[in-house]
């Protein structure tokens, strides 16, 4: 294996996480599908063919994961985390955030 390029998901979560990143997808009333991965190694964000995969290192107690993710897709939106809205999965895996 070439170890000299990186990896797809690691060119794909190099540019998610930068600021405004994914600005592209940021339309008053879209729904945004995530599968998230929390006390994950780092925070990321993926875009990927069934919707957008997130890792966080956040652990899945007292919201603090939800937290994570939601300041991560904000920043990756170039939005304020008080316009994105948790409308399903608050204690699963997969979630649907609506932005505002």
């Amino acid at each position: 294996m070439d170890r000299s390029r990186p990896t797809r998901a690691a060119a794909l979560g190099d540019r998610a996480n930068r600021k405004g990143s994914l600005a592209h997808l940021a339309t008053p009333g879209a729904e945004f599908t995530l599968r998230v991965t929390p006390r994950a190694s780092r925070d990321m964000i993926e875009e990927t063919p069934a919707g957008l995969r997130v890792t966080v290192t956040a652990p899945p107690e007292d919201g603090k994961a939800n937290a994570s993710v939601t300041k991560l897709l904000a920043r990756a939106l170039g939005v304020a985390k008080s316009r994105l809205t948790l409308i399903r999965g608050a204690t699963a895996r997969d979630k649907t955030f609506r932005l505002d």
